[in-house]
């Protein structure tokens, strides 16, 4: 099998219906079950949804306001997160953890331009909404997947035993078919002076899921691919509507 890489009043009636579309962007978009359970109750993610909730925040731009200001807390949490593993690792490790951040951090850079020139296509507040929540959703991801490195680290735990090649692993091979398959449709729909901009996240998404699997164990490289198949389908199923 041949894939195309290698390896999701304001206050009253319509605000109202504002709040729900944003807080289930928000709280249905993470890339595991179990992990969005576990942070179900965190802070920054029940101070979004009192801050979504408010009168005053039931604006277009108030919600986005508020998926902004959760941003920027999980950048935080992450940026603790990744002081936190840096210094829990041995060298050999810490440098694989440097060549996967660095990467990831590459890949959002990259994944930005995409975001834009898909909503650049679009029209109407949904769709304002849905691209402060594509802007959350992978920096919260990122964030408690460093947690979750170091509560392993300081559980004492082994380090997670490496995948076997994705072609040998049916999960990682059909989840790989289904993320190519929604990259076609999305490619075919986008604009072709912005294409570019679509082969390049990818190309950097790649880098970053290569850099990043000798971390993962093949339930923790299912839960990156399974992200990148619900972003890649929902720009698919988003870009040119209004």
């Amino acid at each position: 099998m041949r894939f195309l890489w290698s390896v999701d009043g304001w206050r009253r009636g319509f605000g109202a219906l504002v709040v729900a579309f944003a807080l289930g962007l928000v709280l249905g978009a993470a890339s595991s079950a179990a992990r969005a359970e576990v942070a179900a109750a965190d802070p920054i993610d029940a101070s979004m949804r009192t801050c979504l909730a408010r009168s005053d925040m039931s604006s277009a731009a108030g919600q986005v306001q508020c998926m902004d200001t959760a941003r920027i807390a999980w950048k935080t949490a992450m940026d603790n997160a990744w002081q936190q593993l840096q210094q829990g690792l041995p060298p050999a490790r810490r440098k694989q953890w440097e060549k996967s951040q660095a990467s990831w951090q590459a890949s959002r850079d990259a994944e930005k331009q995409l975001l834009a020139a898909v909503f650049a296509t679009t029209r109407g507040t949904r769709y304002v909404l849905a691209e402060a929540d594509m802007q959350l959703q992978p920096v919260r991801d990122r964030a408690l997947a460093l947690r979750g490195a170091v509560a392993g680290i300081n559980a004492g735990g082994d380090p997670p035993r490496r995948p076997r090649a994705c072609g040998a692993d049916a999960r990682c091979e059909h989840a790989m078919f289904d993320l190519n398959r929604y990259y076609r449709r999305l490619q075919s729909k986008m604009p072709v002076h912005s294409r570019s901009t679509l082969t390049r996240a990818q190309k950097a998404w790649t880098v970053y899921l290569n850099a990043s699997t000798p971390l993962l164990d093949e339930r923790g490289r299912i839960d990156v691919i399974g992200a990148r198949v619900a972003t890649i389908k929902r720009l698919s199923e988003t870009v040119g509507n209004d």
